[in-house]
């Protein structure tokens, strides 16, 4: 049954519309490229935007900056709970 479907698949002349197809392929694959094109200024104005954002935020700090003492298990810290209970 199957293979009879094939055969008459086979014999049948090909879709009107098939020759048009080439033009429907370009016409959705130029409207995807002009949407990529599109994205990539979006996010190139966002990368911009978000650099600029930085820096600004950067530069309005008037303290320099201070590294923080490296917390270590082992050291021996005012939070540590012996002199919490303990205030000598």
């Amino acid at each position: 049954m199957m293979d009879d479907l094939l055969k008459r698949l086979g014999q049948a002349p090909p879709p009107a519309a098939l020759g048009q197809i080439d033009d429907a392929i370009m016409a959705a694959w130029s409207a995807e490229q002009r949407d990529r094109a599109t994205q990539a200024r979006v996010l190139s104005a966002a990368a911009l935007v978000a650099l600029g954002l930085g820096i600004a935020g950067g530069s309005l700090s008037s303290a320099p900056a201070q590294a923080s003492p490296a917390l270590s298990p082992f050291a021996s810290t005012a939070l540590a709970p012996s002199n919490l209970l303990d205030p000598r």
